[in-house]
């Protein structure tokens, strides 16, 4: 798996404030920015968060690039309603000889391993053999409909792919670029961070939570799973292991504070 944060909003927690304090202002957005220094941004944010203000956070949005992941994620991750993604396309994009994701259990497993691995084998197998008689059937028809004969191999491979497809396994790795709202972020990781989320999604929200820490370490200060700043929501299904989660999600943000302290005395060195 590899997460990067391709972009987000300039100087976010500034336009939180802003957005924020526009509410109740009777000057221009230019004028409140005028004075709006990083630390008073930090204490209006820290002051929102207090008050469970969330709406003014919405104004910040964060840009993912998330490579190296199944589709079984893909399935879990847009249900998160709030959000916008561009999803690397099994329809255009030939998968001969796809790469796939093995879970932590299988792989520590020597017998299921090898069971995995036969499956894929023969998944990848029947996703050729598939391809390849629907491409030839295609072809033939469409060099019959008059179509140049480069012209209607591209076009066959594309048909073949799009019905060839329904055979890949979940554990078939995908790309895809996500933009999230950092009021969906919060939402997104007091959910996929918990220990009884699966563990691939957890995965992606645990390395989403550091990048963003280190973008805005005061709007995401709370962030983590409910029992991290609260108290755990799952009842009986509960971990019962709030202590030990809330001392991993507290090493994460004191890592990710350091990171920005070490920005901000380069900066002023510089």
């Amino acid at each position: 798996m590899k997460v990067t944060l391709l972009s987000h909003t300039p100087e976010p927690e500034k336009a939180v404030a802003c957005a924020a304090r526009l509410c109740y202002a009777s000057v221009s957005p230019d004028q409140l920015l005028e004075g709006m220094t990083e630390q008073k941004a930090s204490d209006f944010v820290e002051m929102l968060a207090s008050l469970g203000h969330e709406s003014p956070i919405e104004h910040a949005s964060f840009t993912f690039a998330v490579e190296g992941v199944s589709r079984s994620l893909l399935a879990q991750i847009t249900r998160h309603r709030i959000a916008t993604f561009s999803v690397q396309s099994q329809r255009y994009v030939s998968m001969e000889d796809f790469p796939y994701v093995t879970p932590p259990a299988v792989a520590n497993n020597p017998r299921a391993a090898a069971l995995f691995q036969e499956a894929m084998e023969r998944d990848r197998a029947a996703y050729d053999a598939i391809s390849q008689a629907l491409y030839e059937e295609a072809y033939e028809a469409l060099l019959a409909q008059g179509l140049p004969e480069k012209q209607a191999a591209s076009a066959a491979r594309k048909q073949a792919g799009e019905d060839a497809r329904f055979v890949l396994p979940n554990a078939c790795t995908t790309q895809f670029i996500m933009t999230m709202n950092a009021r969906s972020l919060l939402n997104f990781f007091r959910l996929r961070c918990c220990r009884r989320a699966q563990w691939e999604i957890r995965e992606l929200a645990r390395e989403m939570l550091r990048l963003v820490c280190e973008a805005a370490p005061t709007l995401f200060a709370a962030a983590g799973p409910a029992c991290y700043r609260g108290s755990c929501g799952e009842g009986k299904m509960s971990c019962g292991r709030s202590g030990e989660v809330r001392a991993e999600y507290a090493d994460i943000h004191a890592r990710a504070e350091a990171v920005c302290r070490a920005r901000r005395a380069a900066g002023r060195e510089d």
